[in-house]
């Protein structure tokens, strides 16, 4: 994915949340009738396709939204067309999309162009569980995470790097790949290393240079192809998502996770509410599905990212593999979405010219 992750309960001090009241106490909530025919109508949900949108149809919008009777019309695709269709749709009185998925990043570039709504969320009774760490933006549903880490061989890498900075070494030269769909997670990893932090991406361009200059990386044009990499044994490591690294694991390659001693970048995937909604009083029980921690604990088992509701019913076992520790929860680096949307278009810019090249 592009631009466009209970880990955070024992650092944190805004560890208490209310108990979730209910689908049913959700529908009363905004002044819906109880009952399959009060939830009658359609719901316009533009998402990511593939298994992304597989895992979303079987875990959320069949069991939990269409069960009740509301009709789900899929408007899929990458988000930067996604993102175009709404943004084109500010003109109208009335829009055609009622919920949209999108990454916490996306979304502070979409509310800045004004197309987005603030959400009530006493009207989404499943948020009150979701952890409070995460509740970053009056516009957006957090729902899945995960954070930028090391993804190596276990059978040809003995002593794996245990820091992003470490990367910066000669005895990595063609062993490194990168993907250019995390061009800006790069520039504010480069940024992050020798004291520094997400929003010193100037500094993050000249060492990303250096990188480029001491491990000549291998550039994929996107995930899967960093994943077939990998398996093939063309590189040895590679700076992605802890969810991806999993997911590859699952699937047969020898991978293990090295999570970064400065901490890795937080990714957060999540949905909202376009201001121009046709039906916002169904979107708001589809972000209430969204959050259900049945729906959340199996989608954790299927993607591998972190569930938002700290409720999921997780397994030992499950929530060992894809979590957090609380020492690595509290190091988490939440970027500045702000700084980002401001200066993406440049860095890919950048990134095209002196590193993808």
């Amino acid at each position: 994915m592009t631009k466009t992750t209970t880990p955070f309960s024992a650092p944190f001090s805004r560890r208490s949340v209310l108990a979730g009241l209910g689908l049913a106490a959700g529908s009363a909530a905004f002044g819906l009738p109880r009952g399959a025919a009060a939830l009658e109508g359609t719901l316009v949900v533009s998402n990511w396709g593939g298994d992304w949108n597989e895992r979303t149809i079987k875990f959320v919008e069949a069991p939990l939204v269409e069960s009740q009777g509301i009709k789900i019309v899929r408007d899929l695709g990458m988000e930067p067309e996604r993102k175009a269709k709404l943004i084109a749709e500010k003109r109208l009185r009335r829009g055609t999309i009622d919920v949209i998925h999108i990454n916490e990043g996306d979304s502070v570039e979409l509310n800045g162009q004004d197309v987005l709504a603030d959400i009530d969320f006493a009207k989404v009774p499943n948020y009150a569980d979701v952890v409070p760490a995460l509740k970053s933006k009056p516009f957006f549903v957090p729902w899945l995470y995960s954070g930028v880490t090391l993804i190596y061989n276990k059978d040809k890498v003995a002593n794996p790097p245990k820091s992003y900075a470490e990367l910066w070494d000669k005895k990595w030269a063609g062993k490194l790949g990168l993907t250019n769909q995390l061009y800006f997670n790069y520039v504010m990893m480069a940024g992050l290393i020798k004291g520094g932090n997400v929003t010193n991406t100037e500094e993050g361009k000249k060492r990303l240079i250096e990188l480029k200059e001491l491990t000549q990386p291998r550039i994929y044009a996107a995930h899967q192809q960093l994943a077939a990499g990998l398996a093939n044994g063309e590189v040895d490591i590679a700076i992605n998502y802890k969810a991806r690294g999993l997911q590859w694991a699952n699937d047969g390659a020898p991978l293990a996770i090295q999570y970064p001693a400065e901490g890795a970048i937080a990714v957060m995937f999540g949905a909202a509410l376009p201001k121009r909604a046709p039906s916002p009083e169904l979107a708001y029980v589809y972000f209430n599905a969204m959050l259900d921690p049945k729906a959340m604990a199996g989608l954790a088992g299927a993607s591998f990212y972190a569930p938002a509701n700290a409720k999921a019913a997780l397994s030992p076992e499950l929530k060992a593999k894809i979590d957090f520790t609380a020492a690595e929860a509290a190091a988490l680096k939440f970027p500045d979405y702000e700084h980002v949307a401001k200066n993406t278009a440049e860095w890919l810019e950048w990134w095209n010219k002196n590193i993808a090249r």
